[in-house]
C-alpha cells in the first residue's frame, strides 16, 4: 500500500521552531530629550562667546577719554577677569550637564545674576542706590563733580588736543556748515560756548561775544566760563563736565545692556538644558 505524502506536512510544520519576535535596537530606546540636551549645549556654548570676546575687549581697551584718573581701568580688569570665569563655568556646567545637573545649575545660575545685577547698575536701573557701584551714572556724576577730579581730567582732556583737532577739521566751514556739525559730546561741550550764549562764530574754537545779551544770567554762568584762549576755552564749564560724563556713560551704559542681554539668555539657555536632561534622565 502505497504511503500517503500529504500526511508527512503537518507533522513537519508541526515541529518547526516557532519565530523569535525580534529585540528592539537600544538606538531605538535613546530618550527624546538626548536630541533637545544636545542642541541646546550647543546654543549655550554659542551664547557664552560673545562673554570671552568683551572680556579681551575690556582686557586690551584699558584707558579710554581719561577715564584712568577715576580709575576706570581697574575696574575694566576685574569686570575683564570675572567674564572670563563666566565664560568657563557656563561651559563647565554645559560639560557636566549629565553627571551634575542640578549642582551644575546652580554653579552657574549665581554668577550670572551677580552679572545680571552689574548690568542693571550700569544702565542705571536702581538710581537710587547705584551712586556706591563704580561707573554708574550717579557715581560719574558725583566724581566729574569733585574739584580735584576735574582739575585732572581737564588736564588731560586738554592734552589729548581734542579741540585743535577739531579746529583744523572745520577750518573751510562757514557758520551755519559748523552748526550742523556732528560733534562728540566732549567736543560740543568743551571746544565751543554754550549755544545760548549767542556768540558769532569765527572759527571752532574762536567766537565774539555779544555785547547786547546778559551774561550775568545763572542760567548762562557757562557763558563768562569762556575763553578764546585754547588753553581754557570752556574746559571749566559745566557743559564740559556734561559732556566728559555722557561720553563715559554712553560706553558704560553699552557695556551694562550687553551684560543684561547675554546674561538673560545665558540663564534662559541653562534652566532649558537643566529640564532637558531631566527629561532625558526620567520622562525618556
Amino acid at each position: 500500500m502505497a504511503e500517503n505524502p500529504k500526511a508527512v506536512g503537518p507533522i513537519a510544520v508541526m515541529g518547526a521552531p516557532a519565530e523569535e519576535p525580534k529585540k528592539p535596537k537600544a538606538n531605538d530606546e535613546a530618550p527624546q530629550g538626548k536630541s533637545l540636551s544636545g542642541l541646546v549645549s550647543i546654543v549655550t556654548c554659542i551664547l557664552s562667546l560673545p562673554i570671552l570676546a568683551s572680556a579681551i575687549w575690556l582686557l586690551y581697551m584699558k584707558d579710554y577719554d581719561c577715564e584712568k584718573l577715576i580709575k576706570l581701568p581697574s575696574l575694566q580688569t576685574g569686570l575683564g577677569i570675572g567674564l572670563i570665569f563666566m565664560f568657563l563655568v557656563s561651559n563647565v556646567a554645559v560639560f557636566l550637564r549629565s553627571r551634575l545637573p542640578v549642582p551644575g545649575l546652580f554653579m552657574v545660575m549665581v554668577p550670572l545674576i551677580v552679572i545680571l545685577t552689574m548690568g542693571l547698575a550700569l544702565v542705571g536701573a536702581n538710581k537710587l542706590e547705584s551712586g556706591k557701584i563704580v561707573a554708574t551714572p550717579m557715581w560719574f556724576k558725583r566724581k566729574i563733580h569733585q574739584s580735584h577730579n576735574w582739575e585732572n581730567i581737564k588736564a588731560c582732556l586738554y592734552s589729548t588736543e581734542i579741540c585743535e583737532d577739531l579746529a583744523s577739521r572745520s577750518l573751510a566751514l562757514k557758520g551755519f556748515d559748523f552748526s550742523v556739525k556732528k560733534l562728540s559730546f566732549i567736543e560740543f561741550g568743551c571746544c565751543k560756548p554754550p549755544e545760548i550764549c549767542g556768540m558769532e562764530y569765527v572759527n571752532a574754537t574762536f567766537w565774539k561775544r555779544d555785547g547786547s545779551r546778559n551774561m550775568d544770567n545763572p542760567y548762562v554762568s557757562d557763558c563768562n566760563k569762556w575763553s578764546n584762549d585754547p588753553i581754557k576755552l570752556c574746559y571749566d564749564c559745566d557743559t564740559c563736565k556734561q559732556g566728559f560724563m555722557k561720553t563715559m556713560e554712553s560706553k558704560w551704559w553699552k557695556l551694562g545692556l550687553f551684560l543684561i542681554l547675554t546674561s538673560l539668555l545665558l540663564i534662559v539657555s541653562h534652566i532649558l538644558l537643566f529640564v532637558a536632561v531631566m527629561w532625558e534622565r526620567y520622562g525618556g
